[in-house]
C-alpha cells in the first residue's frame, strides 16, 4: 500500500490514488469467466444530446462515470433515465476537452449532482463557460486530476487507461483545443471500448506510430464523424466491431462526413449513429458486447 498517496471514502467503497493510477477499491466479488448479463455487466450509454458527446458508464459495482456532457442541460434528462431518482452522486467526470459541445452539459451536471472526482486536461479557454466550469469545480471540492498518458482508472474486472494527451497540458492555451482531447480505452474482461473525444487524424497517427494498444470492440468515432478524424490506418489498428457516431440530426456541419463513413464501411464495421437511433446502450459481460436497445 506504500504507493498510494491519498484515500477517500465513496459510497461505502474506497478509492485509492497514486501519481498515475486511480484505483477503484471495491467490495471483493468472485471473478468468473461466465457472467450473468444483468448482474455482472458493464453498461456504456452513448447519449443522443444533439450535436455533442456525452457517454455514461456504469460498472458492475455501480460506479458511475460520465465522459463529457454535450452542449446543453438535456444531459440531466438523460442521466435521470439511467440513474435512480434518489442518486445525486457521480463518481467520476471526464472532460475530454473544454469545447461547448462537451463542457456545457457538464456545467449543468455540476450544479445538480455531487461529483467525487474530475479528470480533465487543464487546457485554458477564454470563454464564459470555461470560467463557470472553473468556479463550479472550486465550489464542488471534487478531487481533480490533470490527465496524461499512463494514468489508469481501475475497477474490479477492468479499467480505463488514458492514452492521450502525451503530457500534462495544464494551463496551456492552444488554437486546436479539439486536438488536446483525452483519448481513453476502457477494458472489461475480454471486451474493450475506445473513446477519442474530438482528436484529429494527427493524434490518431501518433498513437499508431507509438505502438499504443488500440484494438477495441467498440469505437467512439472522433469529432462526431468529421473528416478531420478517423484516419484509415487508425481505424485499421482499432479494428472495432462497432463504431458509434455522436452527432445531431441534420446538423449544420454535415456530420458524419461521407469520407468517414466510407472508411468505416471499407473495414466492414457496424455503424451506429445517435442522430438516427437516439441513445445507444452497449452492454458487456466481459466475454461479448450486446447492443441492448437495437431496433
Amino acid at each position: 500500500m506504500g504507493l498510494f498517496t491519498n484515500k477517500m471514502s465513496l459510497k461505502n467503497k474506497r478509492i485509492v490514488f497514486c501519481s498515475f493510477v486511480f484505483l477503484f477499491f471495491l467490495n471483493v466479488l468472485a471473478w468468473s469467466t461466465v457472467f450473468d448479463l444483468n448482474s455482472q455487466s458493464l453498461e456504456v450509454v452513448f447519449f443522443d444530446v444533439d450535436q455533442g458527446d456525452a457517454i455514461f458508464i456504469e460498472t458492475p459495482q455501480e460506479h458511475q462515470i460520465l465522459i463529457d456532457g454535450g452542449p446543453s442541460s438535456i444531459i440531466l434528462e438523460k442521466l435521470g433515465k439511467e440513474m435512480p431518482f434518489w442518486d445525486r452522486t457521480i463518481d467520476l467526470i471526464i472532460l475530454t476537452h473544454p469545447e461547448h459541445d462537451h463542457i456545457a452539459g457538464l456545467i449543468e451536471v455540476l450544479k445538480r449532482y455531487r461529483v467525487e472526482q474530475v479528470l480533465w486536461t487543464g487546457v485554458v479557454q477564454e470563454t464564459g463557460e470555461y470560467k463557470e466550469w472553473q468556479e463550479l469545480l472550486e465550489k464542488q471540492g471534487a478531487e481533480i486530476t490533470i490527465s496524461q498518458t499512463g494514468q489508469q482508472i481501475i475497477f474490479t474486472g477492468g479499467g480505463i487507461e488514458i492514452l492521450h494527451p502525451f503530457q500534462s497540458l495544464q494551463g496551456e492555451k492552444t488554437k486546436s483545443v479539439n486536438n488536446t482531447s483525452i483519448v481513453a480505452r476502457l477494458v472489461f474482461g475480454g471486451n474493450s471500448f475506445l473513446f477519442t473525444g474530438d482528436a484529429f487524424k494527427s493524434v490518431e497517427r501518433k498513437l499508431v506510430k507509438k505502438g499504443v494498444k488500440l484494438v477495441s470492440d467498440v469505437l467512439k468515432v472522433g469529432h462526431h464523424g468529421s473528416k478531420t478524424s478517423s484516419a484509415a490506418e487508425f481505424i485499421e489498428k482499432v479494428s472495432p466491431e462497432i463504431a458509434v457516431i455522436q452527432c445531431g440530426k441534420d446538423n449544420r456541419y454535415g456530420h458524419p462526413h461521407p469520407e468517414t463513413l466510407a472508411t468505416l464501411e471499407k473495414f466492414g464495421i457496424k455503424i451506429l449513429r445517435t442522430d438516427l437511433k437516439g441513445d445507444i446502450k452497449i452492454v458487456s459481460n466481459g466475454n461479448y458486447v450486446k447492443i441492448e436497445n437495437e431496433k
